[in-house]
């Protein structure tokens, strides 16, 4: 027969055995739910990488395919090496590659003999009006000469040269210009003279893509070839230019592109473009 202390302890055995399977139990459960807990979280952070990835891609994608602006063109200044740069070189940084190409603006060149303007329509040259623009905000052309007058087979007067300023401007050899260089636009190769009296030009060294800040100002029908942007037309001054031409130059370039220095100083004291 089963004494009172066997029972007992068969009693104390069962509750022992039952707290453990409890425990177990809820070992087991509490192990269930932090796996859930951490398979969540893994999940999480996997479909929040491939959101963030989609959209970087996406962002990338965009900024890629997406064009400039409404009303502006994209433009390209392509920055001038500098073991290619001569002391003539004016670094005053580059232009923003976004410029409008709608409207006109007025160039206004103040010089020691008077105002010279000139139309600019933008949508013709955006990126050299943008560069005009660029240069006027950073004084460029203040306080330089025009350098190069010529009177015979074609007619301009030339300007723009950083370097044709001080008592020995007469020196230059005309190659100044700023640090960076831009494309021709506006060439008038359907115009019967390409430059007619009253246009304002862009000078550059006879190659591609070689317009820097040099201009030329036409006074007379000149059979240029058609290799230099158009920049805009003259509204004023031009009486100011044929009193220039009318003193001559100095043939100092006479053996080279033709002309010389005007023997009539012009200094240019400010240039500005503003909206029309």
């Amino acid at each position: 027969m089963t004494s009172t202390r066997d029972r007992q302890r068969v009693a104390a055995r069962a509750r022992l055995e039952r707290e453990m399977a409890e425990r177990s139990a809820k070992a087991r459960k509490r192990r269930q739910i932090q796996a859930i807990v951490g398979a969540s979280a893994a999940l999480l952070l996997v479909v929040a990488g491939t959101v963030w990835l989609a959209s970087s891609l996406g962002d990338d994608e965009q900024q890629q395919t997406a064009g400039p602006a409404a009303g502006h063109s994209q433009c390209y200044y392509t920055e001038v090496p500098a073991e290619q740069r001569s002391p003539q070189t004016k670094d005053v940084g580059l232009p923003a590659t976004e410029q409008p190409n709608t409207g006109s603006q007025t160039l206004t060149i103040t010089t020691n003999l008077g105002p010279i303007t000139a139309k600019v329509d933008r949508s013709a040259v955006p990126c050299t009006a943008g560069s005009f623009t660029h240069l006027a905000g950073k004084d460029f052309f203040d306080n330089s000469k025009c350098h190069r007058l010529v009177t015979e087979g074609i007619k301009v007067l030339q300007c723009g040269d950083p370097s044709a300023t001080g008592k020995g401007w007469r020196d230059t050899d005309g190659t100044g210009g700023p640090s960076y260089r831009l494309a021709e636009e506006n060439l008038p190769t359907d115009k019967r003279p390409p430059y007619p009296e009253g246009v304002i030009a862009m000078a550059n060294s006879g190659q591609p893509t070689s317009t820097g800040s040099q201009f030329f100002i036409v006074y007379g029908d000149s059979p240029l070839d058609p290799n230099y942007t158009v920049l805009g037309t003259i509204t004023g001054g031009m009486d100011l230019v044929k009193e220039i031409a009318e003193a001559g130059d100095d043939g100092a370039f006479a053996q080279q592109a033709g002309g010389g220095h005007p023997k009539k100083e012009v200094v240019i004291t400010d240039l500005t473009m503003t909206d029309a």
